[in-house]
């Protein structure tokens, strides 16, 4: 008989699969979680609205009722790489035929009474991900034919999916909450075409750089928030995730710093919703992502070889992302939502030449969306995100006089389902 251990595992890759890389808006993490909070670019941390909420701020989930969502989104990158000047890549333009992913996502909370709720949401990250063909024309060291870099078709996959539990409490009449939410997370990546970083001496363990197929990793970590109501109307709301401590991707020791480690960074939120009428509601957030504090991404291609207890990386550095939304209320039965976001891309023009695997270059996201009450128990709700192409340009460190540009758009569609109870 399956133990439940086994049980666990089991649900948790079945998750991690049906997650795919997809929401590489702000790095590789999402522009936020839920079709509420995307439709207003993710300004979320102090407004109350579903129970996806718990994956932003879990103290909000006080004052969401007994509900549960359930939503999809489908999500499309557009990622392109050109290379420039005679050298060892090959020179041409390549897209990433990888375009469209379907992304699930869960929330449902549970009142125990007029100060306690329970919450659980199940979400996903990703990204990192990319499948470049060879081309039929190009000049290179590495020829077109033999794929980016040399060793065939290229790219890597991976995703992260989470099962977040809350607990929230309320006090005082309701005017401050507090939230803590546990995080248990999996990741699952492949790479392939990389092979020929090993046969030039960039790989610690070279028979564990590339197409070893799919592998798994399994973590924990946490999230803290709280809500206050400065006035009526008012609320400040502020949140903490932890850094997620993962287990080693074994099959990829000679790819990954520390030998196939790849944490998830730790993040901050904090937020302002203003009630500016009975039908119009503003809000303001800044989220901070610490990715350079994880050395498989954060460390630079310059340095220890790939797989080294300080091995290369990325080089991302750290985000700051700003984000503003309203919401208009115009009747009992429909909601209208609109937001903005900004954040500096975390890639050093220094960094093209990895960082093809892994484009995460998007800045700009504009967002809208609705909810439509179908009765008192259930609504539809529904949101989009376009972001604009952002094209970074950098010399090619293994090649002089060759640059490398990397190019991403993107837009998502999600759509959600609430029943109340």
């Amino acid at each position: 008989m399956q133990t439940r251990s086994t049980a666990l595992l089991g649900s948790f890759t079945a998750l991690a699969v049906c997650v795919p890389t997809a929401n590489a808006t702000n790095g590789y993490f999402a522009h936020s979680y839920g079709a509420r909070s995307k439709a207003l670019a993710g300004a979320s941390t102090g407004f109350a609205q579903d129970a996806i909420v718990s994956a932003i701020n879990p103290a909000v989930l006080a004052y969401v009722g007994d509900r549960l969502d359930l939503e999809f989104e489908l999500f499309s990158p557009h990622r392109e790489y050109r290379v420039n000047g005679a050298g060892m890549l090959a020179t041409g333009s390549v897209e990433s035929d990888s375009e469209y992913f379907p992304v699930p996502t869960l929330g449902w909370s549970y009142q125990l009474d007029a100060e306690q709720t329970l919450g659980l949401a199940m979400y996903g990250n990703g990204g990192m991900n990319t499948d470049y063909k060879p081309l039929v024309n190009g000049n290179g060291l590495f020829t077109g034919a033999n794929g980016t870099f040399g060793a065939g078709r290229t790219g890597i996959d991976m995703a992260q999916a989470f099962i977040v539990g809350t607990y929230a409490h309320s006090f005082a009449n309701g005017r401050y909450a507090l939230g803590i939410s546990p995080i248990f997370a999996a990741q699952t990546f492949k790479a392939r075409g990389l092979n020929t970083f090993g046969q030039f001496g960039f790989s610690s363990e070279p028979d564990h750089l590339s197409d070893q197929g799919r592998d798994y990793s399994f973590g924990a970590g946490f999230r803290v928030g709280g809500l206050a109501e400065l006035t009526p109307g008012l609320r400040l709301g502020a949140s903490y995730k932890s850094r997620i401590y993962m287990s080693k991707f074994e099959r990829y020791s000679g790819l990954f710093a520390q030998g196939g480690g790849f944490d998830i960074p730790d993040s901050f939120n904090v937020g302002l919703s203003w009630d500016v009428s009975k039908a119009l509601t503003a809000n303001f957030d800044v989220e901070h992502i610490r990715y350079s504090e994880i050395k498989s991404v954060g460390n630079t291609f310059q340095g220890n070889l790939l797989g080294h207890a300080d091995g290369r990386g990325f080089g991302w550095n750290d985000m700051t992302i700003y984000k503003a939304g309203v919401q208009w209320q115009q009747s009992q039965d429909w909601i209208w939502r609109g937001g903005l976001s900004y954040g500096q891309q975390p890639i050093e023009g220094s960094e093209v030449l990895f960082n093809i695997l892994a484009p995460g270059v998007q800045e700009w996201h504009l967002t809208g969306g609705l909810s439509h009450a179908l009765s008192k128990q259930d609504e539809l709700s529904f949101a989009f995100m376009y972001s604009p192409q952002k094209t970074i340009t950098g010399p090619n460190p293994l090649s002089p006089g060759q640059s490398i540009d990397l190019s991403m758009s993107q837009f998502s569609l999600q759509f959600g389902w609430t029943r109340r109870f």
